[in-house]
């Protein structure tokens, strides 16, 4: 995302790529308003509407199928302006690339180390080679090279915050997977126009899970296990499990039998899903302090690790490129102060919204996956006793900040909610006044000598 905006700012860039190009494994992803407004912006709506469902439903039961709650798509309420998008993680991964020039991307490029001084920022990869620029963005997710290596900088110089070199809470062991095309007459459910949410909780274990179907007849699943609420043998059970297809049979053994409206069970999703796209991951979660030093900035995963139960860990990086794009389109020395001044910009205009995010979705976890007593406690009150005014009021709160590229035309305004206001672009209002500027001239001009006057839309800021 953050090429395909540097590409339309003409800010020269290269992608140095940890892998050799392998898709993102098949989960699940969802988009909302908070960052619709941006694709649309850069003229991808259209193609994303095409590899998705809208979400329609949300169902959360227990496992003897008794209902906790059920939500219809408020996205669809014409107050927000866009519906929310459901679709294959690898669908969008392909989707993003394909707007990126190839030679941009150098694939098998881990960074093992890296060196800035008053001109140029310097990184070094396993395989030996090294590459220097003005600005090094550490896009490398929840295990950042670029933050590891950045961190261990700065702790020597006793810069750093005590909270950052604290590690991350791992608060779920998850096991996700889309399938392949499913036989609709067997599975009805997959004939919805629309994306049904089911979410299981089982009482009295840490296990829930959930299933939701998406376009071309596939099911995205997944599996949590809450591991504050496993025994200390589960555990260390958890904890030394191997990683990869080869070790997930002992998880799967274990959920095979959990059934999910619609899909039969979580064993008929994973017979249906390839082996080798099926992940097991700790969920983890936290928000960094750091996120920029120098002529070095973080983000995405590498700056906030957010919990995936609100879908919005994807919203968040990808706002995270938009805002840093303004930043830079802006920037208007090389100079290492100067570069130093605007990464800082970025982090104040971004913390508090991803502060205020990341304490949200702690409760919608609570909601989707807690099994401690408190927390059961808790999501009974949220799902049963809060008012449906008041439910509706924080989702149009949460959907008014919308980030948009500042130096693009702006589109109409979607739905009907107050938007917060953002940062303008300095540079892109004094490009804009000189072009209006030099097509009145032409239009006097042209005036003055009899020839038909051309006027021009100007774009109202």
């Amino acid at each position: 995302m953050l090429a395909i905006l540097l590409d339309k700012a003409r800010i020269p860039y290269e992608i140095y790529e940890r892998t050799s190009g392998v898709k993102p494994l098949g989960s699940i992803m969802s988009l909302t308003a908070n960052i619709l407004a941006a694709i649309e912006q850069i003229g991808l709506l259209d193609e994303l509407k095409a590899m998705s469902f809208p979400g329609n439903k949300v169902n959360i039961m227990y496992d003897n199928m008794e209902v906790a709650a059920l939500f219809g798509n408020v996205d669809k309420d014409d107050e927000i302006g866009y519906e929310y998008f459901n679709f294959a993680r690898p669908k969008f991964h392909e989707l993003l690339l394909s707007k990126v020039p190839a030679e941009k991307i150098h694939y098998n490029k881990k960074v093992v180390s890296m060196d800035e001084n008053e001109e140029r920022v310097l990184i070094q990869c396993d395989d030996g080679t090294t590459y220097r620029g003005d600005i090094l963005v550490g896009a490398d997710g929840t295990y950042s090279e670029v933050r590891q290596s950045l961190y261990k900088t700065l702790q020597e110089k006793n810069l750093l915050p005590s909270s950052d070199a604290v590690e991350m809470k791992k608060g779920f062991l998850a096991m996700f997977g889309t399938t392949d095309p499913m036989d609709p007459e067997q599975y009805p459910f997959l004939k919805n126009e629309g994306s049904t949410f089911n979410q299981v909780i089982e009482r009295g274990t840490s296990y829930s899970w959930a299933g939701f179907n998406i376009p071309e007849n596939r099911v995205c699943w997944a599996v949590v296990s809450q591991i504050a609420s496993t025994t200390k043998s589960e555990q260390t059970k958890f904890s030394s499990l191997g990683w990869g297809p080869e070790s997930n049979h002992d998880f799967t053994d274990q959920v095979r039998d959990f059934k999910v409206p619609g899909c039969g069970t979580i064993g008929n999703l994973i017979d249906a899903t390839p082996k080798d796209t099926i992940c097991r991951v700790f969920l983890e979660e936290k928000l960094f302090k750091t996120w920029s030093f120098g002529r070095i900035v973080l983000i995405g995963d590498a700056a906030h690790k957010l919990l995936p139960s609100a879908g919005q860990g994807v919203v968040c990086a990808l706002q995270d490129s938009v805002v840093l794009a303004n930043c830079l389109y802006d920037l208007e020395s090389l100079d290492k102060d100067a570069i130093h001044k605007t990464l800082l910009d970025f982090k104040e205009q971004r913390y508090h919204h991803v502060a205020e995010l990341y304490e949200k979705i702690k409760i919608n976890a609570v909601i989707l996956h807690g099994q401690t007593l408190q927390e059961r406690i808790l999501r009974h009150v949220l799902l049963n006793w809060m008012p449906e005014s008041i439910q509706r009021r924080e989702i149009h709160k949460g959907f008014a900040y919308r980030p948009m590229v500042a130096f693009l035309p702006p589109i109409p305004k979607r739905g009907k909610i107050d938007l917060l206001p953002q940062k303008p672009s300095v540079r892109y209002e004094r490009e804009q006044k000189k072009k209006r500027e030099e097509e009145a001239l032409k239009n006097k001009a042209a005036a003055e000598d009899g020839s038909s006057v051309t006027v021009s839309p100007i774009v109202a800021l």
